[in-house]
Protein backbone atom coordinates (compact mmCIF):
# COMPACT_ATOMS: atom_id res chain seq x y z
CA UNK A 1 0.00 0.00 0.00
CA UNK A 2 1.41 3.42 -0.93
CA UNK A 3 1.93 5.79 1.45
CA UNK A 4 0.12 9.29 1.01
CA UNK A 5 2.52 12.26 0.22
CA UNK A 6 2.59 15.18 2.63
CA UNK A 7 3.05 18.38 1.54
CA UNK A 8 4.95 20.61 3.65
CA UNK A 9 4.40 24.63 2.89
CA UNK A 10 7.42 26.92 2.99
CA UNK A 11 9.68 24.44 1.87
CA UNK A 12 12.37 26.48 1.15
CA UNK A 13 12.30 28.25 5.01
CA UNK A 14 14.94 26.83 8.00
CA UNK A 15 12.00 24.99 9.79
CA UNK A 16 10.52 23.93 6.51
CA UNK A 17 14.02 22.48 5.33
CA UNK A 18 14.73 19.95 8.51
CA UNK A 19 10.35 19.13 7.87
CA UNK A 20 11.44 18.07 4.71
CA UNK A 21 14.31 16.83 5.21
CA UNK A 22 12.78 14.50 7.95
CA UNK A 23 10.27 13.08 5.86
CA UNK A 24 12.66 11.96 3.23
CA UNK A 25 14.58 10.32 5.64
CA UNK A 26 11.50 8.37 6.90
CA UNK A 27 10.64 7.31 3.47
CA UNK A 28 7.61 9.34 2.80
CA UNK A 29 6.75 10.55 -0.63
CA UNK A 30 6.98 14.51 -0.36
CA UNK A 31 5.37 17.77 -2.05
CA UNK A 32 7.65 20.42 -1.39
CA UNK A 33 5.73 23.82 -1.67
CA UNK A 34 7.48 27.06 -1.72
CA UNK A 35 5.59 30.77 -1.37
CA UNK A 36 8.10 32.15 -4.14
CA UNK A 37 5.58 33.73 -7.26
CA UNK A 38 8.91 33.74 -9.65
CA UNK A 39 11.01 30.59 -7.89
CA UNK A 40 14.49 30.12 -9.13
CA UNK A 41 16.52 26.81 -8.99
CA UNK A 42 18.25 29.01 -5.83
CA UNK A 43 14.33 28.21 -4.15
CA UNK A 44 14.56 24.31 -4.15
CA UNK A 45 17.44 23.60 -1.93
CA UNK A 46 17.62 19.87 -1.51
CA UNK A 47 15.43 18.92 -4.43
CA UNK A 48 15.37 19.03 -7.66
CA UNK A 49 13.20 22.58 -8.97
CA UNK A 50 10.64 20.25 -10.96
CA UNK A 51 9.63 18.51 -7.99
CA UNK A 52 8.28 21.21 -6.12
CA UNK A 53 5.14 23.09 -6.32
CA UNK A 54 4.77 27.04 -5.78
CA UNK A 55 1.71 29.05 -4.33
CA UNK A 56 0.99 32.13 -2.44
CA UNK A 57 -1.44 32.64 0.46
CA UNK A 58 -3.77 34.92 -1.39
CA UNK A 59 -3.86 32.94 -4.76
CA UNK A 60 -6.67 29.75 -3.66
CA UNK A 61 -6.53 28.40 -7.24
CA UNK A 62 -2.95 27.92 -7.05
CA UNK A 63 -2.80 26.58 -3.56
CA UNK A 64 -5.24 23.95 -4.53
CA UNK A 65 -3.44 22.75 -7.44
CA UNK A 66 -0.02 22.06 -4.94
CA UNK A 67 -2.20 20.39 -2.50
CA UNK A 68 -3.33 18.16 -5.52
CA UNK A 69 -2.89 14.87 -4.37
CA UNK A 70 -1.39 14.87 -1.16
CA UNK A 71 -2.75 13.48 2.11
CA UNK A 72 -1.74 16.46 4.44
CA UNK A 73 -0.24 19.71 4.39
CA UNK A 74 2.27 20.83 7.36
CA UNK A 75 2.67 24.59 7.26
CA UNK A 76 6.09 25.89 8.08
CA UNK A 77 5.60 29.01 6.58
CA UNK A 78 5.58 32.26 9.10
CA UNK A 79 4.23 34.38 10.36
CA UNK A 80 0.91 31.71 10.75
CA UNK A 81 -0.98 35.30 11.23
CA UNK A 82 -0.77 36.02 7.68
CA UNK A 83 -0.43 31.83 6.47
CA UNK A 84 -2.77 29.55 8.46
CA UNK A 85 -6.12 30.76 7.57
CA UNK A 86 -5.22 30.13 4.10
CA UNK A 87 -3.22 26.70 3.94
CA UNK A 88 -6.21 25.43 6.61
CA UNK A 89 -9.19 26.29 4.37
CA UNK A 90 -6.99 24.76 1.26
CA UNK A 91 -6.63 21.90 2.85
CA UNK A 92 -10.18 22.16 4.25
CA UNK A 93 -11.10 21.96 0.02
CA UNK A 94 -9.09 19.21 -0.37
CA UNK A 95 -10.14 16.73 2.86
CA UNK A 96 -6.87 16.56 3.84
CA UNK A 97 -5.52 17.08 7.26
CA UNK A 98 -3.41 20.26 8.35
CA UNK A 99 -0.46 20.36 10.75
CA UNK A 100 1.74 23.73 11.68
CA UNK A 101 4.76 24.60 13.63
CA UNK A 102 3.38 28.10 15.24
CA UNK A 103 4.57 29.57 18.53
CA UNK A 104 2.33 32.54 17.68
CA UNK A 105 -0.74 32.59 20.21
CA UNK A 106 -3.10 34.47 18.13
CA UNK A 107 -2.91 32.05 15.08
CA UNK A 108 -3.28 29.19 17.12
CA UNK A 109 -6.16 30.46 18.99
CA UNK A 110 -7.95 31.13 15.79
CA UNK A 111 -7.31 27.76 14.20
CA UNK A 112 -8.85 25.80 16.76
CA UNK A 113 -11.48 27.97 17.16
CA UNK A 114 -12.30 28.83 13.54
CA UNK A 115 -11.97 25.50 12.03
CA UNK A 116 -13.13 22.91 14.29
CA UNK A 117 -16.50 22.95 12.77
CA UNK A 118 -15.41 22.16 9.21
CA UNK A 119 -13.02 19.99 10.22
CA UNK A 120 -15.09 17.54 11.73
CA UNK A 121 -17.67 17.77 9.16
CA UNK A 122 -14.92 16.75 6.56
CA UNK A 123 -13.44 14.28 8.66
CA UNK A 124 -9.97 15.59 8.84
CA UNK A 125 -7.69 17.13 11.41
CA UNK A 126 -6.18 20.73 12.24
CA UNK A 127 -3.81 20.88 14.82
CA UNK A 128 -2.14 24.18 15.43
CA UNK A 129 1.70 24.78 16.83
CA UNK A 130 2.84 20.78 16.49
CA UNK A 131 6.60 22.35 17.43
CA UNK A 132 9.05 22.91 19.82
CA UNK A 133 7.03 25.85 21.14
CA UNK A 134 3.32 24.76 21.69
CA UNK A 135 3.23 21.12 20.76
CA UNK A 136 6.26 19.85 23.31
CA UNK A 137 4.96 21.70 26.73
CA UNK A 138 1.40 20.27 25.80
CA UNK A 139 2.82 16.57 24.98
CA UNK A 140 4.46 16.65 28.02
CA UNK A 141 1.80 18.30 30.46
CA UNK A 142 -0.58 15.68 29.74
CA UNK A 143 1.78 13.17 31.24
CA UNK A 144 1.79 14.96 34.21
CA UNK A 145 -1.86 15.47 35.09
CA UNK A 146 -3.69 12.58 33.43
CA UNK A 147 -6.73 11.23 35.50
CA UNK A 148 -5.76 14.19 38.01
CA UNK A 149 -8.80 15.36 39.46
CA UNK A 150 -7.53 19.20 40.76
CA UNK A 151 -4.71 21.01 38.46
CA UNK A 152 -4.02 24.25 40.76
CA UNK A 153 -1.27 25.12 38.52
CA UNK A 154 1.23 24.40 35.20
CA UNK A 155 4.46 26.09 34.77
CA UNK A 156 6.86 26.02 31.59
CA UNK A 157 10.55 26.90 31.69
CA UNK A 158 12.70 26.58 28.83
CA UNK A 159 15.83 27.53 29.24
CA UNK A 160 18.56 27.59 26.36
CA UNK A 161 22.39 28.48 26.44
CA UNK A 162 21.77 30.96 23.45
CA UNK A 163 19.16 32.01 20.20
CA UNK A 164 20.30 32.63 16.95
CA UNK A 165 16.76 33.54 15.47
CA UNK A 166 16.09 32.69 11.55
CA UNK A 167 14.56 35.48 9.36
CA UNK A 168 10.98 33.83 10.31
CA UNK A 169 11.54 34.44 13.35
CA UNK A 170 12.72 37.83 13.36
CA UNK A 171 9.55 38.80 10.59
CA UNK A 172 7.10 36.52 13.38
CA UNK A 173 8.35 38.85 15.82
CA UNK A 174 7.24 42.16 14.00
CA UNK A 175 4.50 40.89 12.78
CA UNK A 176 3.23 39.83 16.64
CA UNK A 177 2.10 42.71 18.60
CA UNK A 178 -1.28 41.48 20.16
CA UNK A 179 -0.29 41.55 24.05
CA UNK A 180 0.25 38.07 25.22
CA UNK A 181 -1.81 35.92 27.39
CA UNK A 182 -1.83 33.44 30.75
CA UNK A 183 -4.15 31.25 32.11
CA UNK A 184 -5.02 32.68 35.95
CA UNK A 185 -7.75 31.71 37.82
CA UNK A 186 -9.24 29.57 34.56
CA UNK A 187 -9.32 32.03 31.95
CA UNK A 188 -7.28 33.56 29.73
CA UNK A 189 -5.75 36.91 31.12
CA UNK A 190 -3.32 39.75 29.79
CA UNK A 191 0.07 38.77 30.62
CA UNK A 192 1.06 41.69 33.56
CA UNK A 193 3.75 44.34 32.40
CA UNK A 194 6.25 44.57 33.41
CA UNK A 195 6.45 40.73 32.23
CA UNK A 196 7.02 38.74 35.80
CA UNK A 197 10.25 37.66 36.43
CA UNK A 198 11.27 34.19 38.45
CA UNK A 199 14.55 32.24 38.87
CA UNK A 200 14.99 28.62 38.72
CA UNK A 201 16.48 26.00 39.03
CA UNK A 202 16.92 23.09 36.03
CA UNK A 203 19.13 20.34 35.82
CA UNK A 204 23.18 20.22 35.19
CA UNK A 205 24.61 22.28 32.66
CA UNK A 206 21.98 25.23 33.20
CA UNK A 207 21.62 24.89 37.07
CA UNK A 208 19.45 28.66 38.20
CA UNK A 209 18.51 30.48 35.33
CA UNK A 210 17.12 34.12 35.46
CA UNK A 211 13.85 33.68 33.74
CA UNK A 212 10.55 36.01 32.66
CA UNK A 213 7.37 35.42 31.30
CA UNK A 214 7.47 34.56 27.26
CA UNK A 215 3.95 32.89 27.11
CA UNK A 216 4.07 31.41 23.85
CA UNK A 217 1.39 28.87 22.05
CA UNK A 218 1.94 26.31 24.77
CA UNK A 219 -0.89 28.43 26.86
CA UNK A 220 -3.41 28.30 23.96
CA UNK A 221 -2.56 24.43 23.41
CA UNK A 222 -2.93 23.29 26.91
CA UNK A 223 -6.23 25.06 27.99
CA UNK A 224 -7.46 23.63 24.80
CA UNK A 225 -8.28 20.42 26.89
CA UNK A 226 -6.53 20.41 30.73
CA UNK A 227 -8.68 22.48 32.97
CA UNK A 228 -5.42 24.09 34.93
CA UNK A 229 -6.47 26.63 37.14
CA UNK A 230 -3.15 28.44 36.19
CA UNK A 231 -1.13 27.99 33.17
CA UNK A 232 2.23 29.90 32.93
CA UNK A 233 5.65 30.26 30.67
CA UNK A 234 8.93 31.41 31.08
CA UNK A 235 12.02 31.82 29.31
CA UNK A 236 15.64 32.14 30.38
CA UNK A 237 17.21 35.87 30.00
CA UNK A 238 20.22 35.41 28.10
CA UNK A 239 18.41 34.22 24.69
CA UNK A 240 16.04 36.71 25.17
CA UNK A 241 18.74 39.36 24.96
CA UNK A 242 20.05 37.19 21.84
CA UNK A 243 16.52 37.86 20.14
CA UNK A 244 16.45 41.42 21.10
CA UNK A 245 19.49 41.87 19.69
CA UNK A 246 19.35 43.28 15.64
CA UNK A 247 23.22 42.11 15.43
CA UNK A 248 22.86 38.40 16.25
CA UNK A 249 23.27 35.89 13.53
CA UNK A 250 20.80 33.83 12.51
CA UNK A 251 21.96 29.79 13.08
CA UNK A 252 24.50 27.98 11.84
CA UNK A 253 24.87 24.32 10.87
CA UNK A 254 27.33 22.76 13.15
CA UNK A 255 26.64 19.15 11.97
CA UNK A 256 25.84 17.26 9.09
CA UNK A 257 22.28 17.19 9.70
CA UNK A 258 22.10 21.39 9.19
CA UNK A 259 21.47 21.53 13.62
CA UNK A 260 23.15 24.37 15.41
CA UNK A 261 24.81 24.03 18.43
CA UNK A 262 22.50 25.23 20.24
CA UNK A 263 21.50 23.76 23.47
CA UNK A 264 17.91 23.70 25.09
CA UNK A 265 16.15 22.43 28.10
CA UNK A 266 12.34 22.46 29.25
CA UNK A 267 10.54 21.44 32.87
CA UNK A 268 7.16 21.35 32.87
CA UNK A 269 5.86 21.02 36.77
CA UNK A 270 2.56 20.77 37.87
CA UNK A 271 0.93 21.39 41.13
CA UNK A 272 -2.04 17.87 41.13
CA UNK A 273 -4.32 16.90 43.65
CA UNK A 274 -2.24 18.42 46.32
CA UNK A 275 1.24 17.52 45.17
CA UNK A 276 4.09 18.98 42.76
CA UNK A 277 5.04 17.19 39.77
CA UNK A 278 7.41 17.30 36.92
CA UNK A 279 9.58 16.49 34.01
CA UNK A 280 12.36 18.37 32.12
CA UNK A 281 13.65 17.24 29.15
CA UNK A 282 16.81 18.37 27.09
CA UNK A 283 17.69 18.59 23.27
CA UNK A 284 20.03 20.26 20.20
CA UNK A 285 18.23 23.22 18.00
CA UNK A 286 14.80 23.89 18.94
CA UNK A 287 13.55 24.32 14.98
CA UNK A 288 15.48 21.16 14.34
CA UNK A 289 13.56 19.40 16.81
CA UNK A 290 10.26 20.45 15.55
CA UNK A 291 11.06 18.63 12.36
CA UNK A 292 10.87 15.16 14.28
CA UNK A 293 7.70 16.56 16.64
CA UNK A 294 5.23 17.68 13.70
CA UNK A 295 6.45 14.47 11.03
CA UNK A 296 5.55 11.80 13.99
CA UNK A 297 2.04 13.91 14.44
CA UNK A 298 1.62 14.11 11.09
CA UNK A 299 2.44 10.34 10.32
CA UNK A 300 0.48 8.42 13.10
CA UNK A 301 -2.90 11.04 11.87
CA UNK A 302 -2.33 9.49 8.61
CA UNK A 303 -1.66 6.20 9.90
CA UNK A 304 -4.44 5.73 12.67
CA UNK A 305 -7.01 8.56 11.39
CA UNK A 306 -9.11 9.89 13.94
CA UNK A 307 -12.84 8.39 14.16
CA UNK A 308 -13.92 11.75 14.07
CA UNK A 309 -12.42 15.18 12.86
CA UNK A 310 -11.86 18.26 14.32
CA UNK A 311 -9.78 20.89 15.47
CA UNK A 312 -7.35 20.18 17.92
CA UNK A 313 -3.92 20.78 20.70
CA UNK A 314 -1.63 18.32 19.61
CA UNK A 315 -1.93 16.12 23.09
CA UNK A 316 -5.71 16.33 23.11
CA UNK A 317 -5.72 13.92 20.32
CA UNK A 318 -2.38 12.33 19.47
CA UNK A 319 -1.07 9.21 21.05
CA UNK A 320 1.61 10.53 23.06
CA UNK A 321 3.52 7.33 24.11
CA UNK A 322 3.99 6.80 19.92
CA UNK A 323 5.30 10.16 19.47
CA UNK A 324 7.92 9.93 22.38
CA UNK A 325 8.86 6.75 20.95
CA UNK A 326 9.77 8.44 17.65
CA UNK A 327 11.61 11.13 19.83
CA UNK A 328 14.08 8.96 21.78
CA UNK A 329 16.75 10.05 19.22
CA UNK A 330 16.35 13.68 19.96
CA UNK A 331 15.29 14.13 23.35
CA UNK A 332 16.86 13.36 26.60
CA UNK A 333 14.66 13.04 30.05
CA UNK A 334 17.04 14.80 32.68
CA UNK A 335 14.56 14.82 35.66
CA UNK A 336 10.87 13.82 37.25
CA UNK A 337 9.85 14.76 40.50
CA UNK A 338 6.98 13.40 42.32
CA UNK A 339 4.77 10.24 42.34
CA UNK A 340 2.86 10.48 39.47
CA UNK A 341 5.42 10.59 36.79
CA UNK A 342 7.30 8.07 39.03
CA UNK A 343 4.66 5.52 38.03
CA UNK A 344 2.92 6.44 35.16
CA UNK A 345 -0.34 3.85 34.93
CA UNK A 346 1.86 0.81 35.47
CA UNK A 347 4.77 1.66 33.48
CA UNK A 348 8.18 1.20 33.89
CA UNK A 349 9.19 4.00 36.66
CA UNK A 350 11.14 6.69 35.54
CA UNK A 351 14.57 7.44 38.08
CA UNK A 352 13.63 9.38 40.85
CA UNK A 353 14.27 12.91 40.92
CA UNK A 354 17.69 14.86 41.05
CA UNK A 355 19.63 17.35 39.28
CA UNK A 356 22.36 14.55 38.84
CA UNK A 357 19.95 11.41 38.18
CA UNK A 358 21.13 9.26 35.46
CA UNK A 359 19.45 10.30 31.68
CA UNK A 360 16.91 8.26 30.66
CA UNK A 361 15.15 8.09 26.25
CA UNK A 362 12.24 9.38 26.22
CA UNK A 363 9.17 7.03 24.92
CA UNK A 364 9.71 3.50 27.11
CA UNK A 365 8.35 5.71 30.40
CA UNK A 366 5.08 7.76 28.95
CA UNK A 367 1.47 6.45 28.49
CA UNK A 368 -0.95 7.45 25.47
CA UNK A 369 -3.15 10.25 25.19
CA UNK A 370 -7.07 10.07 26.42
CA UNK A 371 -9.10 8.71 23.23
CA UNK A 372 -6.66 6.99 21.24
CA UNK A 373 -5.60 3.63 21.46
CA UNK A 374 -2.10 2.38 21.62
Amino acid sequence: MMRPAIAVYGATGHTGQFVLRELQRQGHPTVPIGRNPVPTADDAPGSAPEQWRWATCDDPDALDAALHGVGAVINCAGPFLDTASAVIEAALRAGIHYFDVTAEQRSARQSLATYDEDARHRGTVVIPAVAFYGGLADLLAIELVRGARAIEQIAIGVALDFWHPTPGTRKTGERNTARRLIVADGRFTPLPHPAPSCEWTFPAPFGVQQMRAVPLAEIVTIRKHIAARNISSYMSTAPLRDLADPHTPPPMATDSSGRSSQRFVMEVRADVDGQRVAIAVAGQDIYAVTAPIVVAACVQVLLNPPVIGGAFAPAELLNTREIFAALQPHLTVMRTEGERMAHPHGVAPFTSSSATVPRHPLGSDVQRSPGRSA
